[in-house]
C-alpha cells in the first residue's frame, strides 16, 4: 500500500431487515488489510422489523475494544439516501472517503485496500479530482437456489444487462454509473449530498450531479462486490419494475442518461402492432426473432453451468426483467413516487 495516501476511511451501511446476512457483511468488512486505525464502520438502520438490530447490537459488544470500531444508528428516514446524508452529518471530518455498500453484500480482505491504493493513484494523475470509484458485483459465494441460479445467468446474457450495476467489464474505466463506491467526502459535500427524494436510483442521480461540476467517476474490475440476488421470480419481477419506474425519474431530472436499448421492448411492440393492424403476413416475425434470441440464450447458459433447468429459466428470467422494466418504465412517466418493497425478506428497496 502506498504509505503517502493513507486516509481515513469509514464504511455505510444502510440496512431494513438484513438479519440473515448482517453478520457475513460486516465479519467482512471487520477484517480489512487496510488499518484497522484509519477506518471505522457505521451502520444506519431504517427500522428493521426483524432481528436485524439486536444481532448488530450483540456483533458490536462482542467487539469492544477492538478496531476498526462498529457504531450502529438509527435511520428514521428508512432508506439508503437518508441513511447516507446522516453519515455524512455524523461522522467526523477527519474521514475522507466513505466506502458504500449494503447488507446483503460482502466483500474480500483486500476490498479497503485496493479500492484506496487506486483512488490515491487516481487523484494523483487528476489534481484530486476524482469523486467516486465503484467497483465490479459479482455473485455471493456458496451454492446458489434453483431461481437465484437463473438470475445470475441471465444477468450474464448481454441482452439483460446494461453498463451499470451489473456490467461486466474489465481493468479501470471511466463510467456514469460507479457502484458500491469508495467516494470522496469532498465531492459529496459540493453537491449536497443525496437528494432523498430518489428511493431508487439515489446514486445514479449522485453520480450525475458529480459530473456536471466537474467530477470524474471511475471503477475497477480488480475489486468486487459480491452481492445476494433475488431468489424468486416474483421478487425478481418486482425488482425489474422498480428499476424501470425509477429509470424514468431519472431520466426526468438526467435527460442524458436516457438508453435507447431499454426502450427496445417498447419499440418491438409497437413495430409488431403496426405489421398487424396494417395485414402484414410477417407480424409474428418480430416476436419469433425474440422467442428464438431468448432459446439461444438458454442452451448457451445450460451448455455454460451444466445445469439444465437453465434452458428455459434463464429465458423466463429475461422475459420477466424485461416486461417488468418497461412497463416500470411506462408507470414512471406518471405514476407517484413511491417505494416498492421486492425483496423476499422485506427490505424494500435496499438494492
Amino acid at each position: 500500500m502506498a504509505e503517502t495516501f493513507n486516509p481515513e476511511v469509514a464504511s455505510v451501511i444502510p440496512v431494513l431487515n438484513e438479519a440473515k446476512s448482517i453478520i457475513g457483511c460486516l465479519n467482512s468488512l471487520c477484517n480489512q488489510s487496510y488499518p484497522a486505525k484509519q477506518h471505522q464502520i457505521h451502520v444506519f438502520d431504517g427500522g428493521s422489523t426483524d432481528n436485524s438490530w439486536h444481532i448488530i447490537e450483540t456483533f458490536i459488544n462482542d467487539r469492544q475494544g477492538k478496531e476498526p470500531t462498529v457504531h450502529l444508528h438509527k435511520n428514521p428516514g428508512r432508506y439508503v439516501a437518508e441513511a447516507r446524508n446522516l453519515a455524512l452529518a455524523l461522522i467526523p471530518k477527519s474521514v475522507e472517503y466513505f466506502v458504500e455498500i449494503i447488507g446483503h453484500c460482502s466483500v474480500e480482505s483486500d476490498h479497503i485496500e485496493k479500492l484506496v491504493l487506486t483512488m490515491g493513484q487516481l487523484q494523483k494523475s487528476t489534481d484530486n479530482n476524482v469523486g467516486a470509484l465503484g467497483a465490479r458485483v459479482i455473485p455471493r459465494q456458496g451454492e446458489l437456489g434453483l431461481v437465484e441460479s437463473w438470475v445470475e445467468a441471465a444477468l450474464l446474457s448481454p441482452i439483460a444487462r446494461g453498463k451499470g450495476q451489473f456490467d461486466r467489464f474489465s481493468g479501470i474505466q471511466t463510467t456514469n454509473t460507479p457502484a458500491f463506491c469508495l467516494h470522496y467526502r469532498e465531492a459529496l459535500d459540493r453537491v449536497g449530498g443525496w437528494d432523498t427524494s430518489f428511493i431508487t436510483s439515489q446514486d445514479s442521480d449522485l453520480s450525475m450531479r458529480m459530473k456536471k461540476i466537474g467530477f470524474q467517476l471511475y471503477r475497477t474490475s480488480e475489486v468486487k462486490v459480491q452481492m445476494s440476488k433475488r431468489t424468486s421470480l416474483r421478487s425478481w419481477w418486482k425488482m425489474g419494475f422498480r428499476y424501470g419506474f425509477w429509470r424514468t425519474k431519472l431520466v426526468k431530472r438526467h435527460s442524458n442518461r436516457i438508453n435507447i436499448r431499454e426502450l427496445l421492448p417498447w419499440l418491438g411492440l409497437l413495430f409488431t402492432a403496426v405489421l398487424f393492424y396494417t395485414g402484414s403476413n410477417y407480424w409474428f416475425v418480430p416476436a419469433a426473432f425474440y422467442a428464438l434470441v431468448l432459446g439461444l440464450e438458454g442452451v448457451k447458459s445450460c451448455v455454460i453451468s451444466q445445469k439444465l433447468s437453465h434452458v428455459y429459466g434463464v429465458p423466463l428470467a429475461i422475459l420477466i426483467l424485461h416486461t417488468s422494466f418497461s412497463l416500470g418504465i411506462f408507470y414512471g412517466i406518471f405514476g407517484k413516487p413511491q417505494s416498492f418493497n421486492d425483496r423476499e425478506t422485506t427490505n424494500g428497496n435496499l438494492n
